[in-house]
């Protein structure tokens, strides 16, 4: 809840601007004085944030990020050498369970071999499910703590990876990397160029039509070109958008509390429901994503023509 003195609208800018570390440029304004020289540093404002630019850091994203895939790697590991060919109990069961869910699906979607597909699905169902499921603490909890422990009563502390565009935007062009690597591999350069050239419109290769063949080759480019850019942007921002406006609902419903004890009364009921909703909704994302991920690479392997 908003702290005494504090707006709402501060209340909700702090709780949505990251913990950033960059380098304010020179002669830039800070507490009254201008830098003498390029500094790095942790930004104080988000305005300072925004000066740094595109090189600044998001250290509380990339931290969490770290250590929920630290944590992913751990309890699947203890889960691994745990199973035995007994009937399983308890967390392995239930690691078990994820695992062969994964593995049906991909069976579903993918219809090639490679080996990495299934392992690349359930690493990002399971990472992205538990970057999501942070969002699930209360907004005041883990910032109050870390302000506590830094002794900075301001510090700036996003707890949910995935609520920023940065990291859902690199784990898209990840997997559109990947996507590309195995086009290339199974199509060869020149028949991923084809593709991007040659549909959905032939160009005409007889007549004296063929000279309407470059003006063809590069519409097809165009229209082949922005369908395959807008594949890692909107799996990206799908997964920021619907997470950003989870998170700015928890973040309204916190300063409700601050509001009086009805409206406080009221704010717990809310906070209740929509957590108990959010647990669809993140587990929705991180599925949406893991899906959208295996059909981009089936489309990376299937070599038929298409006319």
């Amino acid at each position: 809840m908003a702290t005494e003195g504090q707006t709402s609208s501060d209340y909700i800018i702090h709780h949505l601007t990251n913990l950033t570390y960059g380098k304010l440029p020179s002669g830039y304004e800070r507490d009254g004085q201008a830098l003498a020289q390029d500094t790095w540093t942790m930004a104080h404002s988000p305005q300072e944030a925004s000066a740094m630019g595109f090189n600044a850091i998001h250290v509380d994203s990339i931290g969490w990020s770290i250590v929920l895939g630290v944590l992913f790697c751990w309890l699947f590991s203890r889960a691994a050498k745990r199973a035995t060919s007994g009937v399983p109990s308890g967390f392995v069961n239930f690691v078990e369970m994820v695992v062969e869910f994964i593995d049906s699906t991909v069976k579903d979607t993918f219809h090639y071999k490679n080996k990495l597909v299934a392992p690349l699905a359930l690493t990002i169902f399971v990472w992205v499910l538990l970057m999501n499921t942070m969002d699930l603490f209360p907004v005041d909890w883990l910032p109050q703590l870390a302000a506590k422990i830094s002794g900075d009563a301001h510090m700036y502390f996003k707890v949910v990876p995935s609520t920023d565009p940065n990291v859902t935007l690199g784990m898209a062009f990840t997997v559109f990397g990947l996507m590309i690597f195995f086009s290339i591999q199974q199509k060869g350069f020149i028949g991923f160029v084809k593709e991007l050239t040659f549909h959905p419109f032939a160009p005409p290769t007889k007549g004296f039509a063929i000279v309407l063949a470059p003006l063809m080759i590069a519409i097809n480019f165009i229209l082949e070109f922005v369908s395959l850019i807008a594949k890692p942007v909107s799996l990206g921002l799908r997964l920021f958008g619907n997470m950003y406006a989870g998170e700015m609902i928890f973040i309204l419903i916190a300063i409700m509390f601050g509001a009086g004890w009805a409206l406080g009364l009221f704010a717990g009921v809310l906070q209740w429901a929509w957590a108990v909703f959010h647990i669809l909704v993140i587990t929705l994302q991180a599925f949406v994503f893991m899906v959208l991920t295996v059909v981009y690479m089936a489309m990376a392997h299937d070599v038929e023509e298409e006319h």
